[in-house]
């Protein structure tokens, strides 16, 4: 078949989660198609061109790059699509083009902006309504990072579950790597860990409370390392006169593995999350892992981790205290290692390709 795909978020200067699934899932199925007796013809979208290391070289690949500054995906690759006819087209994030002919899927990775509104400025909520909605609407398969998203789409948009398929994204080891993280960050030897954007759904004011509350009950006195920006709506009461809390900014990847391995525990209480990266990471890396039990992390986390109500308080202080057992910590890290190990590109990948063999 030939094969259409949106590879415009891969070159995007600053990658967020997003941009990421597509460049990995979209360099695994390249892989993956290489290697079938008949393989499909994939043509790749860009809107600014790619490095020419970006993806791997394959004869069954056809870059396109087709500029434009505004609207790209609704305009300027919508008509490349009306006149290149391909059998199916694959968008990885959300938006297929208004105007569009032929099979298509999609990728939804969360309905985040419905369940916390005031997360996202107004604009920006409408439009992802809309584009998701279209696109679940429109779309002949959608794949969905998680059970919890595949249920709210049904739920908020009453997608037929028939054409929802779960596929979970691969979930790299970082590279644990040398670095001075006292001298870089500012954090000492014990430490809790929190990585992500600082913003509301991410319960960070909640999580505050608990480490106080750890410290003041254990007299350990372990900090908190809350590791992101700030993100929209960040509130610096979160942590005002809290003990123990060090907000570190942006954390640069090459650091990520090390201050993984080095914490007591990731801890990650958030409100809602459709596919959690931070928690299989950390589980990579032989962190202990402590997640709220709602949304998508009751699935990433299985048996491997402590899940707590992110609405008390207590509850988090509580996982705090069992985790740093040093016979709780040596069974989370082996248990975890097993889990994370389930999550991988190339399933992903060969799951993407037998949905459009079927």
């Amino acid at each position: 078949m030939r094969i259409a795909i949106d590879a415009s978020r891969c070159t995007v200067p600053h990658p967020t989660g997003t941009e990421h699934y597509a460049l990995q899932l979209i360099r695994h199925l390249i892989h993956a198609n290489d290697a079938r007796s008949r393989p499909h013809q994939l043509t790749l979208y860009f809107r600014d061109a790619p490095a020419p290391s970006l993806f791997p070289p394959s004869p069954n690949v056809q870059p396109r790059v087709i500029p434009f500054r505004r609207l790209w995906t609704h305009l300027r690759f919508a008509a490349a699509l009306w006149r290149d006819r391909p059998d199916w087209t694959f968008v990885p994030a959300h938006t297929l083009p208004f105007a569009l002919r032929g099979r298509a899927m999609v990728t939804v990775h969360d309905l985040g902006y419905v369940w916390f509104p005031q997360a996202h400025r107004r604009a920006q909520r409408l439009y992802l309504d809309l584009t998701t909605r279209y696109s679940a609407h429109r779309a002949d398969l959608i794949l969905a990072d998680s059970a919890a998203t595949r249920d709210d789409l049904t739920r908020v948009y009453q997608t037929p579950a028939e054409k929802i398929h779960v596929v979970y994204p691969g979930v790299e080891p970082p590279p644990v790597r040398p670095v001075d993280l006292h001298a870089v960050y500012g954090v000492p030897s014990r430490y809790f860990l929190f990585i992500g954007t600082l913003q509301p759904r991410k319960n960070i004011a909640r999580l505050v409370q608990a480490h106080q509350r750890y410290r003041q009950q254990t007299g350990d006195t372990a900090a908190l390392v809350l590791a992101g920006g700030k993100g929209w709506l960040y509130d610096e009461r979160w942590t005002a006169g809290a003990d123990g809390v060090i907000v570190t900014g942006y954390v640069d990847e090459r650091h990520k593995g090390a201050l993984l391995a080095g914490a007591l525990a990731l801890v990650m209480p958030s409100l809602y999350e459709g596919f959690g990266f931070p928690v299989l990471e950390a589980m990579h890396c032989g962190a202990p892992v402590i997640a709220s039990r709602t949304s998508s992390l009751p699935e990433l986390v299985g048996d491997a981790g402590l899940l707590v109500n992110p609405l008390d308080v207590s509850d988090i202080a509580r996982a705090m205290q069992q985790v740093v057992d040093p016979a709780t910590r040596e069974r989370l890290a082996a248990a975890g290692r097993a889990q994370a190990a389930r999550f991988t590109w190339e399933a992903a990948a060969q799951r993407v390709l037998a949905l459009w063999d079927q």
